[in-house]
């Protein structure tokens, strides 16, 4: 497609990049649209462990390669060509799972990452780290012959037909409340448990007995049941929970939340499985006795041993008071005792590999384990991964009716510690290795067929270094800190691009979440990082409040420092978006206390429309605004506000005409980074800002944009 016609007129002529020109933000989009279905799949060395909004390599790739080129470069024309930028260093500030840090050094480039949070910091060295996978497959054969099997015992049930043990891939459990009369109930909304990911292409399901807790196979959407094994007639569809209210066998409504213990979480009661007999076949089978005296088991032996579980109480927090508001007082209240004696068991035989390298790429896969082996986890149902991990909310929220996976699992098992050593682990390896990117293939027209793996780069062998002069001495260095970033060890203008990815003031609060990971992790690695010595994985120096003129004055912390070590002729450029105006009046406040004006802008495809939460909201942003930024110093800028709304109509009819689909919100995202362009050519106020912000929106009819000033 012939995009040329819709060139955006760039008027400043002191450029010293190619990121401060046009961009090609439809090839880009495409590319990171097909990336964006598989994340994991498409780019593993970022997915090696849990972290939040991490971004695409491809946009990255494409940010990085444009702020290293000279004025004019045809940036596409250049993606998929092997790079060797030697003697170019990259910044990120915030470097999260390390995209930026991968995609700088694909270029050829060094690359300095940075983040406050101790889980990033060790899972992004993990991620670069080269163990070759003999040495992993080894040390995990090691372990399947030490821990397996006694993880495995306590995931076995009996085959009703054959007699036999057969293993066990997951437990249903529903959380239970007691009345006043002491009636107890379970919490379904139904007693449907299992479906189809397409239940009219396949409509069997299986339902519970909300009488005698047997397990039958029905349609998903039958209304009128009858027991085969009590008669019990019922309702599939009506359980006595909906919303926030639980209904009694008398008809009296109680909040369920009226109905909570005083200092301990919702009982639950476990009444299903899912088994894997030796031919394959998946069977659904009740809970019975036995099953139950081996879960009473776990609860002695639990007891019993000495094993290195986590101690650290939950701190109250935007994502963290709603488990605590349910009683989840410490964070080893999210597993249940199996768990905590399975999880256990393989923790303490992972410490005993000597090698340090080997065990802690274990560690980094066993602390990932964790987020699909906990009792917030969920069943998503037949036909796809079965288990729907505890962070699939921004909030940690109770499940009525949690999935308790088989830790070590099998082959047929999803986010277990063996299925993940194969589709984490090794993947992020071998990425290491043949660092591809997606393309597609296409016609003799240039119409887009399938996607295909491409390599463009050459393997990512670094050396992981700690100091300044190290980095410089070492040709192949890479440095990965913990620490603020708003005091780099650093030396002024040394630094040729700053591309990262800023955290959100009013969206996920990233310690209050990793301190399910960093309560696992720090007990076994404060001795060996100084890092983990904390009290949690927050930090005083954490970018991060709810206020927006507080998080302006973090961020700008951040900035100014990335100012100081970036060179005269470097830009930052990082990516954003926002729904309200607040929003980018606030990173406009931060750009310009730092001395930095932003000198363009470019929309680019940022997330899957399908993601959660984004499929909850009415307009879904899915783009990001690339923001370049330049040192007020040396950034001349001309963009007036009449030019900056042609600029936002030409850049969403581009997108459009490339058959993107632009919401109202995306179209605010345009917008709004267009006009920090404008605002850029001189100081303004926080409410001028917000003023022009919601004029431009007005002007470019999309509906009125609340302005929410936090004062």
């Amino acid at each position: 497609m012939n995009t040329t016609a819709h060139t955006i007129p760039f008027l400043p002529t002191s450029e010293t990049t190619a990121i401060e020109g046009d961009f090609p933000i439809v090839e880009i989009s495409q590319i990171a649209e097909q990336e964006s279905w598989r994340k994991e799949i498409n780019r593993p060395i970022y997915h090696i462990h849990k972290w939040w909004a991490t971004r695409l390599g491809s946009v990255f790739r494409g940010i990085t390669l444009a702020a290293l080129s000279e004025p004019g470069t045809d940036v596409w024309q250049s993606f998929y060509k092997h790079h060797q930028l030697s003697g170019k260093v990259v910044l990120d500030p915030f470097m999260g799972s390390g995209t930026t840090l991968g995609e700088a050094t694909k270029l050829g480039a060094k690359a300095i990452g940075c983040d406050i949070n101790p889980v990033s910091t060790f899972q992004v060295r993990q991620a670069f780290t080269r163990v070759p996978e003999p040495e992993l497959r080894a040390a995990f054969a090691r372990l399947e012959a030490q821990v397996t099997p006694e993880i495995r015992r306590y995931y076995q049930t009996r085959d009703p037909v054959s007699g036999e043990l057969i293993p066990v891939l997951y437990c249903f459990w529903v959380k239970m409340v007691t009345t006043p009369e002491n009636e107890t109930i379970p919490l379904f909304s139904r007693y449907v448990f299992s479906q189809d990911t397409y239940p009219k292409k396949k409509p069997k399901a299986q339902l519970v007995c909300p009488a005698c807790w047997e397990v039958m196979e029905n349609r998903y959407d039958a209304t009128e049941v009858v027991c085969p094994h009590c008669a019990q007639p019922f309702n599939p569809q009506q359980g006595p929970a909906a919303g926030q209210y639980v209904t009694a066998q008398n008809g009296k409504r109680y909040r369920i939340k009226d109905l909570l213990p005083a200092d301990k979480p919702l009982a639950q009661r476990m009444y299903a499985m899912m088994a894997l007999r030796p031919n394959g076949e998946k069977i659904y089978l009740p809970v019975r006795d036995e099953d139950r005296a081996l879960y009473t088991d776990a609860e002695t032996r639990l007891v019993q041993e000495d094993l290195p579980l986590p101690t650290l109480a939950v701190r109250s927090g935007h994502n963290t008071d709603q488990a605590l508001g349910y009683n989840y007082r410490h964070w080893r209240d999210f597993f249940n005792a199996r768990q905590l004696l399975c999880l256990g068991l393989l923790l303490r035989s992972i410490l005993e590999i000597e090698d340090v390298a080997v065990q802690e790429q274990m560690l980094c896969l066993f602390s990932g384990t964790l987020e699909f082996n906990n009792m917030f986890c969920s069943f998503k149902g037949e036909g796809t991964g079965a288990v729907r991990h505890m962070f699939s909310h921004h909030i940690l929220k109770p499940e009525r009716a949690p999935l308790e996976n088989s830790v070590w699992g099998t082959d047929k098992s999803s986010g277990t510690f063996s299925t993940l050593f194969e589709s984490r682990l090794l993947r992020a390896k071998r990425y290491l290795d043949e660092p591809f990117e997606v393309d597609f293939q296409r016609t003799l027209l240039g119409e887009r067929l399938g996607a295909i793996k491409t390599v463009a780069s050459s393997p990512i062998d670094v050396q992981q270094v700690d100091s300044w002069a190290q980095f410089k001495a070492i040709p192949n260095a890479m440095m990965v800190l913990n620490g603020d970033s708003a005091a780099l060890p650093i030396p002024a203008k040394s630094v040729d691009a700053v591309v990262t990815d800023p955290p959100y003031f009013d969206f996920v609060h990233y310690s209050e979440l990793s301190d399910f990971f960093f309560a696992w992790l720090s007990p076994v690695l404060k001795g060996r990082y100084a890092w983990f010595e904390r009290a949690d994985s927050s930090a005083p120096g954490e970018v991060q409040h709810k206020d927006s003129r507080v998080f302006a004055r973090q961020l700008a912390a951040v900035f100014t420092e990335c100012q100081r070590v970036l060179k005269d002729d470097g830009v930052l450029a990082f990516s954003f978006h926002h729904s309200r105006v607040e929003g980018w009046a606030t990173i406009y406040e931060a750009i310009t206390a730092a001395g930095l004006a932003v000198v363009a802008s470019h929309p680019v495809h940022a997330e899957l429309r399908a993601a959660s939460p984004k499929t909850a909201a009415k307009e879904p942003i899915s783009l990001d605004a690339i923001l370049v930024c330049k040192k007020r110093s040396v950034a001349n800028i001309y963009l007036d506000e009449k030019a900056a709304i042609v600029n936002a109509k030409t850049l969403a009819k581009r997108l459009e005409n490339a058959g993107m689909s632009i919401s109202s919100a995306d179209r605010f995202v345009i917008i709004a980074s267009q006009m920090l362009v404008v605002l850029s050519s001189q100081t303004r106020g926080f409410d001028t800002v917000c003023s022009a912000l919601h004029r431009a929106a007005q002007q470019i009819a999309i509906a009125p944009i609340q302005q929410q000033v936090i004062a």
